[in-house]
């Protein structure tokens, strides 16, 4: 079964450009305001959306994401709630979505009934931060069944070991992530990305992604030297919550613009 990330991603590639994966919490500021704004990324620039249901305990988010999946609990929002922002996007636009979720939440629905239920949303597949495919098993076999992707995360401190895993193990793209800093440590961040990246296509990874708190379009530029898509969360979230939809179209229209003149 082809992966439509896996296809966004070289459809890009086949136009000389890198690809933008963009991040969003379901049912920020509402559920019906986080199905335009997902639908104002794909229609501005965005190849490949992640959408995240909150969590009570998001321990790996920062404070604009956190304070996001608050206002979204608080609101009432149900993981349910997830499948029908889903199956909404996916009905007026084309660009595959992705499920960013901490693992808890999958495990108590049900990791099979969850992977049927992400799948009749129209959904491409799992992004999950929190679980190793070595203790995956269980998802590994489910996404083989629905042809879902499953991305797993690889960090600089992963060993070469866990990286052959990684890069094996997952569909779509690899998730590379950098040690997290202060802006002034930018510099030292993309090329420990950047290394991540090169150990990864060692390991046989044919597509990675990069998130380390892209923020500009600039940055994009940068990263895409060397990945095959950059990933913005937080500014998005920022965004959206100050300028609402409109002001998010602007913000994916003016990062979309690093894409350019990959090739």
């Amino acid at each position: 079964m082809t992966s439509r990330v896996a296809a966004a991603i070289d459809a890009a590639h086949a136009a000389g450009r890198g690809a933008f994966v963009a991040y969003l919490p379901a049912g920020f500021p509402d559920i019906q305001t986080s199905i335009d704004a997902a639908v104002a990324l794909a229609e501005n620039g965005a190849d490949i959306l992640e959408i995240g249901p909150p969590y009570s305990d998001p321990v790996m988010d920062g404070p604009i994401i956190q304070e996001a999946t608050q206002v979204a609990l608080a609101a009432g929002f149900r993981l349910s709630d997830l499948f029908t922002v889903i199956r909404e996007v996916t009905r007026r636009v084309e660009v595959p979505v992705l499920v960013m979720t901490y693992w808890n939440p999958v495990l108590q629905y049900g990791v099979d009934r969850f992977a049927d239920d992400l799948l009749a949303a129209g959904g491409a597949g799992l992004i999950t931060p929190d679980i190793t495919p070595d203790v995956a098993g269980e998802w590994i076999a489910a996404s083989e069944r629905t042809g879902l992707d499953r991305v797993f995360l690889a960090a600089p401190t992963s060993t070469e070991e866990r990286l052959e895993l990684i890069a094996r193990s997952s569909t779509g793209f690899v998730y590379t992530v950098s040690t997290m800093g202060i802006t002034g440590e930018r510099t030292e961040l993309d090329a420990a990305a950047r290394t991540l990246v090169a150990r990864l296509r060692e390991h046989g990874a044919e597509r990675a992604c990069v998130g380390i708190g892209i923020s500009t379009a600039d940055q994009i530029e940068g990263v895409l030297e060397y990945a095959d898509g950059a990933i913005v969360g937080t500014a998005l979230v920022r965004a959206l919550r100050d300028g609402g939809v409109e002001g998010l179209a602007e913000t994916a229209q003016a990062l979309s613009a690093g894409t350019a003149d990959r090739l």
